[in-house]
């Protein structure tokens, strides 16, 4: 199997899904994807919190470890390191590393806000210091957020976060396409995107994307689809396929003594 950093070097882009549990991870994985990240509001969402404030490190640092004994490479969202001060972020990713996380998105913004980026520039030296072989995808939230949203900005920051060791950059909100040509030419790293209706993988490719991330999208659609089968349900529609409960079952009980005999190693 192609390295997590070769996969963003291939013909077409890596299309990455984002778990929220390991169920999702189990399917993702078993449909065939050879990397699977995870995704912070899917995380934040289950356990009925919003999005951001370093709600999901305790749960995300769970979920990785589990999914790190799926056949497929890890990358977590780790949202902005979940602290300030560039040792504990390195310390938090070294462990996430041991338990054999390929890569991490770090996110150069806090409670919605973009920070200094000296200061997120620090973080993913320390980072890269601590564990080189870990993938940075360093993520720009100037459009994301609104602030600073023109390109100049972005590939200002880009530039800074690639001199301090990031391997890739993330520029969620990122959809124009003139913008995206310029972007992706403008930085020496892969650029990830977030999936957006307006754009297909392949248009994506050609605009020089080298990865594209589902986000939370999946989960918003597993959620709209729950209630669209209840709803059928009630009204006597007919109901949508879905994957068996017996292979569900098969799926977790082959993964459980997965679990139970690398524990046992």
């Amino acid at each position: 199997m192609a390295t997590f950093r070769e996969l963003h070097h291939a013909a077409s882009p890596l299309l990455l899904p984002n778990a929220w549990d390991i169920g999702s991870a189990l399917a993702f994985a078993t449909a065939g994807f050879p990397a699977v990240g995870t995704t912070s509001f899917g995380i934040a969402a289950s356990a009925g919190l919003p999005d951001g404030g370093r709600s999901t490190k305790a749960a995300t640092a769970a979920l990785v470890a589990q999914m790190c004994r799926l056949p497929v490479h890890v990358t977590a969202d780790i949202e902005d390191g979940y602290s300030e001060d560039p040792a504990e972020v390195a310390e938090l990713v070294a462990q996430l590393a041991d338990l054999g996380v390929d890569g991490v998105n770090l996110e150069d913004s806090t409670a919605g806000h973009l920070v200094d980026p000296a200061a997120f520039a620090d973080k993913v030296a320390a980072v890269k210091r601590r564990s080189p072989e870990m993938f940075i995808n360093a993520r720009v939230d100037n459009i994301w957020f609104g602030e600073q949203a023109t390109v100049d900005a972005v590939l200002l920051r880009a530039s800074a976060y690639a001199d301090a060791g990031a391997d890739g950059i993330f520029i969620p909100g990122l959809v124009v396409p003139e913008d995206i040509r310029i972007i992706t030419a403008g930085i020496g790293l892969p650029v990830n995107v977030l999936a957006h209706p307006s754009l297909t993988v392949a248009e994506l490719g050609e605009l020089g994307v080298r990865r594209v991330s589902s986000g939370s999208l999946p989960y918003r659609a597993a959620v709209d689809a729950a209630v669209n089968v209840v709803n059928a349900l009630r009204d006597g529609k007919p109901l949508p396929a879905a994957t068996s409960y017996w292979e569900m079952q098969t799926r977790l009980v082959s993964f459980r003594q997965r679990l139970t005999e690398g524990i046992g190693d």
